[in-house]
């Protein structure tokens, strides 16, 4: 007490209206849970401020939960979850929030049922409400009526079924009026209720539930609690509660599950759960067992577990006990971080002694009395074994059973409190794979030795899961006083977690291990756990290197590590030696997977005499197939041995080598993404079967196997060391019309529109390519191809065909602008580029303008630079719904325009006779006279005047 004055400890006191049986704390809002007779009552955490620099915390009652016919003998609290255990019963429900709906309750549909395992006055002999007095008639009338008692059964509900539990739970708001906008509903999560069975020796304090509790699990990603804003959402929420020889271990948020049920050697008188352990205490023992809520936070905190690429040992997984440790008269068990505390008494004569005393005097009035009733309906007990049986246990008077605890000094002395400091988790890891070792030793297939080391690698995830190591939530201040204690502070914390997380990757490796050997289901595993190791193939394959020699062989774990890492496009290159050795392991194992092996870009350093002989071996014992052969191929290119070469590529057609590629597409190019390779054979067959080249990558495309993105930089990688035009590589343009021929995907499809105009208004507007002769002409894609349009009779005027490149691909824009798949309005920004000074661009123009049904604008344009044009034009444009244009927009241009030249100009007049012709046709006479001009040429179109009243006439 001396020194400087210390601040005092805050006593905040909370009035009740009833009396409390028991009290949680929220550990995420640190809310108030207390436990009345038939309800609980909610008290929000509040800080209220007293003014700018002081603020105080207390707690207002905001919610009573009302709860007929129970009395909570223990509750809990967490994140809105809230979980209340009778003797018998246990129940899980949450609050949640509904803002702006209407206030509901997700409650029973049912009556409420009657919870009570047997009538009041036989459980506690307490004072009887008028509750209970209904039940014990109730349950009596039975009874007289047919002679036998009932005994509810065990009854697990979980998720939306649990609300048929016949518990009536309803919500009185205390709180303020504001914070009562959202409404408040239940949402039942878990009920459980357990029954002794009197007919096989149990009794009902084997059956009394204990040690209700939540545990939350933390991680990295972490959200704001979502019931009032406050505190941090776990990831994962556990509820645990235990009868005296098993504890149910539950997952209740996102779903509810049970995790482990776990089975005590003895009778458990507490138990505490932990983010590592499950401790409990018995009469003399402290005993530790292994827990699954990391393998449950792994999985929710990681989508990618339990695929290829993450792996965690199952939920389902046996659990293990850890440790035992022998105590006198254990009573009470608490836990804090790596801290035990226990408190223990060291009487002579134990609660369970005084209770054992008091039965013996029980059981004799009991037996007699229930003989007696018997025997005045005519029974005779001693006939009948049962009857016998159910006599000899005294469940009718349950004084006997709970006697009232004496005080300290009542019962002697000799009361000690432990502390026990847990064993740090990578010293148990350590120690468990030690001890692992004893049963690979004896066999490495052992189960027992995976076991441990399951349980060894749960260990130090849940430790790494915990997001104080390495990054603590309390760290201490960085004043200039201390500023040398907090880095140090952090310099251990970060060392600790370094050391953890190769403790992790060893842990992974040894499970890649232990399933690499295995021959059964779960060998698959081996990959996911070496993919986690943080290993290189290499370094894996010497690991299994020692079993090639041992009776087991390689087993089929690695060979399935192997096989995919080979096929998962690795980055590592083997070297020859290591390259050589797979090929000796898979024409051990597995012959038929050789060619797909030696396409692998792993294996690109591999002797191809040494492949080539395997495949050869492979050859002689089975049917060749493609991808066998074009293996072979490839390989010869690696010998330089251009005639093997070709008497491989010769035993097949180009349409069974498109097939052989597709199913073994790294013999073209190796990586992904970003990274796209073109192999030896590749470009062996761009300089020689081109052809075979697009066709093969188009197939690919289609099925799947490389993307338009991989395509192009396959192409640009394979053409980037030959000159080619500057609109891009001619393989991949060839490309690019072979795939549009083919998919049938709309995206991909206007894609290549867009790609292909591109190309070819670059190549007019620059008038290059010349020299490139291209797989397809314009001619093929119109004839093969739907979305290339034969071209319109008035283009082929505004450009004859002549026998060069860059005509080929202004026929290609033009067919592409004929055909019906091409959005014109998409190319209007490129066609700034392409100027129409001459009849090549202004066709381009002129086809967009009109696709685009600007018609009026390109019968201009052609009567300015092409009036030849203009009637084959009209005739194929200006049809159906666009004949008015002829005398709406044509005749007045050309009566214009023939004027303007004073007839002198024979096109336009020949284009006017041909537009009166039609016009003559489609309007009567008085229509066609108001058309007329009156500028004295009336007599220049008196023929036509007189054909239109004729035909008129005739109809």
């Amino acid at each position: 007490m001396r020194g400087a004055p210390k601040e005092q400890m805050e006593i905040i006191e909370i009035p009740l209206f009833e009396r409390p049986l028991c009290v949680a704390c929220c550990g995420v809002t640190g809310d108030l849970l207390v436990g009345c007779p038939k309800s609980l009552v909610l008290f929000s955490l509040k800080r209220q401020a007293l003014n700018d620099k002081l603020s105080i915390l207390d707690f207002e009652r905001c919610l009573i939960i009302h709860l007929p016919g129970l009395s909570p003998q223990q509750v809990a609290i967490c994140a809105g979850y809230i979980a209340l255990q009778t003797e018998l019963e246990v129940l899980v429900v949450k609050l949640e929030r509904l803002p702006g709906a209407a206030f509901t309750q997700k409650s029973a549909d049912k009556k409420p049922q009657d919870h009570s395992l047997v009538p009041q006055d036989m459980i506690t002999g307490a004072e009887h409400d008028n509750e209970t007095e209904v039940r014990r008639e109730g349950l009596a009338g039975h009874r007289d009526q047919d002679d036998f008692f009932i005994f509810p059964k065990h009854q697990e509900l979980l998720g939306d079924r649990a609300k048929d539990c016949g518990v009536k739970v309803s919500l009185e708001w205390t709180g303020m009026e504001s914070e009562a906008g959202g409404n408040l509903i239940i949402t039942y999560i878990l009920y459980r209720r357990f029954a002794p069975d009197f007919f096989q020796d149990c009794s009902v304090e084997e059956t009394r539930l204990h040690s209700l509790q939540f545990h939350p699990v933390f991680t990295s990603n972490q959200e704001v609690c979502v019931e009032g804003g406050r505190g941090v959402e776990p990831t994962c929420l556990f509820c645990f509660f235990s009868l005296p020889k098993t504890g149910y271990l539950y997952s209740v948020r996102g779903g509810v599950q049970m995790v482990s049920a776990y089975q005590y050697p003895e009778k458990a008188q507490q138990a505490v759960l932990t983010d590592l352990f499950l401790h409990i205490i018995t009469k003399n023992a402290l005993q530790c067992f292994s827990v699954r809520c990391a393998a449950v936070a792994a999985r929710a905190e990681d989508p990618y577990i339990d695929t290829t690429m993450k792996a965690c040992p199952p939920i389902t997984m046996e659990l293990c006990a850890l440790r035992i440790q022998l105590f006198i008269g254990l009573k009470a068990l608490c836990h804090y971080q790596h801290h035990i505390v226990l408190l223990t008494t060291a009487d002579v004569e134990t609660r369970e002694d005084t209770e054992r005393t008091a039965r013996r005097v029980i059981e004799y009035k009991d037996h007699k009395t229930l003989r007696g009733i018997f025997l005045a309906v005519g029974i005779e007990p001693s006939t009948t074994p049962a009857l016998e049986r159910f006599l000899a246990h005294s469940f009718l008077n349950r004084k006997s059973h709970f006697t009232k605890p004496q005080n300290p000094s009542e019962m002697g002395h000799g009361w000690n409190l432990y502390v026990v400091n847990t064993v740090p988790p990578l010293q148990l890891y350590n120690e468990m794979v030690e001890y692992s070792k004893t049963y690979e030793e004896t066999n490495p297939l052992s189960q027992s030795c995976l076991h441990l080391l399951s349980e060894a690698h749960l260990l130090l995830r849940a430790t790494l899961l915990d997001p104080r190591v390495g990054n603590p939530v309390e760290r201490p201040q960085t004043t200039g006083q201390n500023l040398a204690q907090a880095l140090g502070y952090n310099t251990t914390r970060t060392a600790e977690r370094q050391e953890l997380q190769q403790a992790f990757q060893e842990s992974c490796a040894q499970l890649g291990d232990c399933f690499s050997r295995f021959d059964k289901r779960d060998c698959h595993l081996a990959l996911p756990y070496y993919k986690m190791s943080g290993l290189s193939l290499t370094e894996v394959i010497s690991r299994n290197r020692g079993l090639s020699n041992s009776l087991c062989g390689y087993g089929k774990g690695f060979l399935f590590f192997l096989k995919h890492s080979l096929y998962e496009e690795t980055l590592e290159l083997l070297t020859e030696e290591t390259a050589n050795e797979v090929l000796d392991i898979f024409g051990m194992a597995e012959p038929s997977q050789l060619p797909h092996v030696i396409a692998s870009p792993s294996m690109a350093r591999a002797s191809p005499d040494c492949g080539l002989a395997h495949l050869e071996r492979l050859e002689s014992i089975g049917a060749p197939s493609v991808p066998l052969t074009l293996s072979k191929a490839s390989l010869a290119l690696r010998m330089a041995d251009l005639q093997l070469y070709r008497q491989h590529m010769g035993q097949h057609t180009e349409m069974l080598q498109v097939y052989g590629f597709i199913e073994e597409a790294k013999l073209l190019l190796h990586g992904r993404g970003d990274a796209v390779v073109p192999t030896l054979l590749a470009r062996h067959l761009r300089d020689n079967q081109d052809g075979l080249l697009v066709a093969a990558m188009v197939a690919l495309h289609e099925n799947d196997k490389v993307k338009l993105d991989e395509a192009d930089l396959f192409f640009q990688e394979l053409c980037g060391d030959v000159s080619g035009p500057q609109g891009g590589p001619q393989l991949l343009v060839d490309f690019w019309e072979a795939l549009l021929m083919a998919s049938s995907q709309e995206a991909v499809i206007q894609e290549l529109l867009f790609r292909l105009t591109t190309v070819y208004i670059d190549r007019v507007t620059r008038r290059d390519g010349r020299g490139f002769k291209p797989l397809k002409s314009a001619d093929d894609l119109i004839n093969w191809c739907s979305h290339y349009g034969v071209l319109h009779p008035w283009v082929s005027i505004l450009t004859p065909a002549h026998v060069n490149i860059i005509t080929e691909d202004l026929h290609k824009l033009q067919s592409l602008l004929c055909g019906p798949t091409l959005d014109a309005s998409s190319i209007l920004p490129l066609l700034e580029q392409l100027p129409d000074g001459d009849n090549a661009g202004l066709s381009v123009h002129v086809l967009c303008a009109t696709k685009l049904g600007h018609y009026e604008s390109s019968i201009e344009r052609l009567l300015d630079r092409c009036p030849q044009a203009i009637i084959p034009y009209a005739n194929h444009e200006l049809q159906n719904n666009n004949m008015a244009l002829w005398w709406q927009k044509l005749f007045p241009e050309l009566c214009e325009r023939t004027r303007a030249t004073q007839g002198e100009n024979t096109i336009l007049l020949a284009a006017l006779k041909e537009t009166l012709v039609v016009v003559a046709m489609e309007l009567n006479p008085l229509e066609f006279l108001d058309l007329l001009p009156d500028d004295g040429t009336v007599h220049f179109f008196l023929p036509h005047l007189l054909e239109c009243s004729q035909r008129h006439l005739m109809m």
